[in-house]
């Protein structure tokens, strides 16, 4: 035993009991999960805003209120519902008390998201500044917070206003640091829940959110390419679906439980991918391969379930597996939805039927074509896993080559150098390394046959497991690690091009990021700064002053593990790669990775420009 473990005690000194907001502020991500900058749609700050939002469209689903106003301006959120207002005489406790709430009484709040009485706690105590205002036949109760410390419990007075709630939050910068809000997140959450909600209006600053056909709208807005045939939308009792098929490949699904998105699927899309498949095989009477029917897939559906289980409080994931008192499986309720109202539908209208069966034919084909090679790679990746250290794994794998967590993350880099230090600087418990050899193939236009004729490819694929889609998506971070010179940004592009290509649901699902490195390293004898832009170097120039010694970085492989250790801990800085409301993936990669080579030189140059002027400012 070491000097230090002799001088460690154990008595009841060391026993402490937290308070509510204790808790949630040194365990943050046990209730918003990650806590981020803002950049990526899963970060903090969006959870506490739909927490929020929750409370409102919970109420609305009751029958109370038909708007929301969301205003977020300088880091500083309001949320406005016209539903019934919090009871006057319980609105400091039901913001501020751990299990305290309307929705464990199920004669309220009968199939509602937020079960468990923290959501609104949490904005809460994670928050500099929280203010709550319940206004309820004409009288008005309002109580501020700071840091779940409550400050100002006002008297009831009078007002003109409509009934609701008003909250007012600002995230804490010791928790946050430096966010902002990305409005390309938050215009997504709010579109989510105005397909979900068609009798309800949603305002962002003003902007309307308003659907009026529900999951059908969703598909239409989301679907890059014409569908193969008009989208199927069926609405039944507590389940809507709407279904269409591409030319892509993959399968895209998006699910949502009481009007929450679960993005890591659960129960309900599982059931879901296998009750399609057996109501087409009764339909045409045909035993053909899932992976054929589901080819080319693009999906949505909603379910409401009383009292649904979530695999975590940021509820990313259902884990119920039945619907409510009755205990009916979700399997056999989702079944039984799909056989009658999908089987009627294609009945009705053979034409579909028609084109959803040559798609499914043509998957065949596909399939078909590539056993062999598929054969042939699947030897090689087996393989390769044993005598080629392209992959070096994290230990979540040890127990389960196919397990996940919301932590997993793989880095994708290039050269030895490289790819050393990230593998010596990760932490190995979930950070795993895969190297690239080279730069890989420009897969833009070609079919998926090359990525088991890649060896790369073939290799990339087997280590994220997403041959057969992303149910078994072995990382929930994928993370392209290149320099930030030319030929980095070459290969980067080339490899978003290959997701884009063969993958775009990892795109789609927020699963793929660039990591950020510092361009430069400033310091003196005492102090060390990591700058990743020319302003931040300007800064701490100003900071340790003129004799400070300037490094710049030219690649990875000049940065030492010691100080890799820095960029891919908590700090990691990672950009999403996302794919805006008004972009295509076809037209997209035609553009960056076709042949209009004029119009992509002059978009460069355009770019440049703007990059260098910026620098000059």
């Amino acid at each position: 035993m070491s000097e230090i473990e002799t001088q460690v005690t154990y008595t009841e000194d060391n026993i402490r009991s937290l308070d509510w907001k204790e808790h949630i502020r040194m365990r943050p991500g046990m209730y918003i999960g990650k806590l981020g900058d803002g950049q990526s749609a899963d970060d903090g700050i969006y959870v506490l805003l739909k927490e929020v939002i929750d409370n409102c469209i919970d109420e609305h689903a009751m029958g109370h209120g038909k708007s929301v106003k969301v205003t977020i301006r300088d880091g500083e959120v309001r949320v406005r519902d016209y539903g019934r207002g919090i009871p006057l005489g319980k609105v400091v406790d039901v913001v501020s008390k751990i299990n305290t709430g309307g929705k464990y009484d199920s004669r309220a709040f009968k199939k509602s998201v937020g079960l468990n009485g923290v959501g609104c706690k949490a904005v809460n105590a994670l928050s500099t500044e929280f203010a709550v205002e319940s206004f309820r036949e004409n009288q008005c109760k309002r109580a501020e917070f700071q840091r779940g410390e409550l400050m100002a419990d006002e008297s009831l007075i009078s007002t003109e206003e409509r009934n609701g709630t008003l909250i007012i939050f600002r995230p804490d910068k010791e928790i946050f640091k430096t966010f902002s809000y990305r409005m390309e997140h938050v215009e997504r959450l709010l579109w989510n829940f105005a397909y979900l909600n068609t009798s309800l209006a949603l305002y962002l600053n003003g902007d309307k959110f308003k659907s009026d056909h529900g999951l059908k709208d969703l598909l239409m807005n989301d679907i890059d390419t014409e569908p193969r045939y008009p989208i199927i939308h069926l609405l039944g009792e507590d389940i809507e679906v709407a279904v269409a098929h591409t030319d892509a490949y993959g399968e895209d699904y998006q699910s949502f439980v009481n009007g929450q998105f679960t993005p890591q699927g659960g129960t309900h899309q599982s059931a879901f991918r296998e009750a399609y498949v057996r109501v087409i095989r009764d339909f045409f009477g045909k035993d053909y391969e899932a992976s054929d029917i589901r080819g080319g897939i693009l999906a949505a559906v909603s379910v409401k379930v009383e009292e649904p289980i979530f695999e975590s409080q940021t509820k990313t994931k259902l884990g119920s597996a039945d619907v409510g008192p009755n205990r009916q499986t979700l399997k056999s309720f989702i079944y039984d939805f799909l056989k009658r109202e999908l089987d009627n539908y294609l009945h009705r209208n053979p034409k579909i039927a028609q084109s959803l069966q040559s798609r499914i034919l043509q998957s065949e084909r596909e399939r078909k074509d590539l056993a062999g090679i598929k054969k042939l790679a699947r030897e090689r990746a087996k393989k390769s896993s044993v005598h080629n250290k392209k992959l070096r794994d994290c230990r979540i794998h040890l127990g389960d080559k196919n397990a996940s967590n919301e932590k997993s993350t793989l880095f994708i880099t290039e050269g030895d150098s490289a790819s050393g230090s990230i593998t010596k600087a990760r932490d190995v418990q979930t950070q795993a390394v895969f190297s690239l050899k080279g730069k890989p193939l420009n897969s833009y236009g070609l079919t998926k046959k090359v990525v088991y004729e890649n060896e790369e490819f073939n290799l990339l694929q087997a280590a994220l497991n997403i041959e057969d889609g992303l149910e078994n998506l072995r990382y929930n971070n994928v993370v392209v690690a290149t320099d930030a010179d030319v030929d980095g940004m070459h290969i980067r592009l080339l490899l978003i091009t290959f997701f884009l290509q063969f993958f775009p649901d990892l795109v789609k699902r927020g699963h793929l990021y660039v990591l950020q490195t510092p361009l430069f390293r400033v310091r003196n004898k005492k102090v060390t700064h990591y700058c990743y832009s020319e302003m931040e170097k300007k800064q701490a120039l100003k900071k340790l002053g003129a004799k400070a010694e300037i490094t710049r970085f030219k690649g990875l492989g000049e940065i030492s593990p010691d100080e890799f250790s820095h960029f891919i801990g908590e700090d990691i800085r990672l950009d999403p790669v996302v794919i805006g409301k008004e972009s295509r993936i076809k037209e997209m990669l035609s553009f960056f990775m076709g042949k209009n080579t004029p119009d992509r030189q002059l978009f460069i140059i355009e770019n440049l420009r703007v990059e260098k002027d910026a620098v000059e400012e």
